[in-house]
């Protein structure tokens, strides 16, 4: 039985009713799939058809995710990868993949399956085989991992610990004010399975770094991101740059974990839209040798994993 909620229904329908190269955009933790409403518009603006999944069982909207939290409890990574490659699934033509912290790394991990046509990782969660460990990752995550009965439960921010986390280079205005637009409860497992994924060789928050239909990738960083500083995007991109597809990487100044939702979103946004602009045009059509398919079949990769 499927998964996605008539809202990624009607989205999908949407895509491929509109015969516009797809983009998928992959919200982290903490926030949810609205957050992606302003690069929407601009990527379909410029001629692009978006979707944005949320994670599974994901409440709508802000007003409702805090009315019931604990929505967000038990989600794990392979169970948030599954539900947005059926997504991806259904779609009639490879899409560009563009996420932000853990949806940098699911983006990753389904851009290893074979599915992406370029992909946008910013400032992306770690998987295994990232070895960086800075102090203030420890500290921005310490709210769920200070106690491991967090792995099963949905945890919210204090406003103090989304300043820190998210908004350390905002004004104390807009920090407030983005707390109070964004941030929702998140459940803690994967964060527990981040931090431990160098620990256990079955990891979920792993990524395939090695298939040739990875497709090309750009990793970005802001400069003073506490929960995902540079050494460990760093680290991610020199992980990634073994794949024989092409890698970048771009560090954003003075920008913290906020800069995909804060009033410079669209300084990102217009580097995320160049890199896919350049690597996946709108309105190119399916990927050489993958023929449009019937509406109830979707789009299969060509690579089987």
């Amino acid at each position: 039985m499927g998964t996605l909620s008539s809202r990624e229904e009607v989205e999908v329908l949407r895509a491929n009713q509109s015969d516009r190269t797809p983009v998928v955009f992959v919200h982290g933790l903490w926030l949810l799939a609205s957050s992606w409403d302003r690069w929407r518009r601009l990527f379909e603006a410029r001629g692009y058809a978006t979707v944005a999944p949320s994670w599974p069982d994901d409440p709508d909207t802000v007003e409702e995710a805090r009315l019931h939290p604990e929505r967000f409890a038990h989600k794990r990574v392979r169970q948030v990868a599954d539900h947005h490659a059926e997504l991806i699934g259904r779609l009639q033509a490879r899409p560009a993949l563009v996420g932000h912290s853990f949806g940098g790394l699911i983006a990753q991990r389904l851009a290893g399956t074979g599915c992406a046509a370029a992909t946008v990782a910013i400032d992306p969660a770690p998987f295994r085989g990232v070895l960086p460990l800075p102090f203030s990752a420890l500290r921005a995550a310490f709210a769920v991992l200070g106690n491991p009965a967090n792995y099963g439960r949905a945890v919210a921010l204090t406003f103090e610990q989304f300043r820190y986390a998210f908004a350390n280079e905002t004004s104390e205005a807009e920090a407030r004010a983005l707390y109070q637009d964004f941030s929702v409860a998140a459940p803690g497992a994967p964060l527990f399975q981040a931090a431990t994924a160098n620990l256990d060789p079955w990891t979920e928050a792993a990524v395939d770094t090695a298939n040739p239909e990875r497709g090309p990738l750009l990793i970005v960083s802001g400069e003073k991101d506490q929960t995902v500083p540079w050494a460990i995007a760093k680290a991610s991109y020199l992980r990634q740059r073994r794949n024989p597809g092409l890698t970048e990487i771009r560090e954003i100044p003075g920008r913290g974990h906020s800069l995909t939702i804060d009033s410079g979103w669209q300084e990102v946004a217009e580097v995320a839209l160049d890199f896919v602009e350049r690597h996946h045009p709108a309105l190119a059509g399916p990927p050489a040798g993958v023929a449009r398919r019937p509406e109830s079949e979707g789009w299969a990769s060509p690579t089987t994993h």
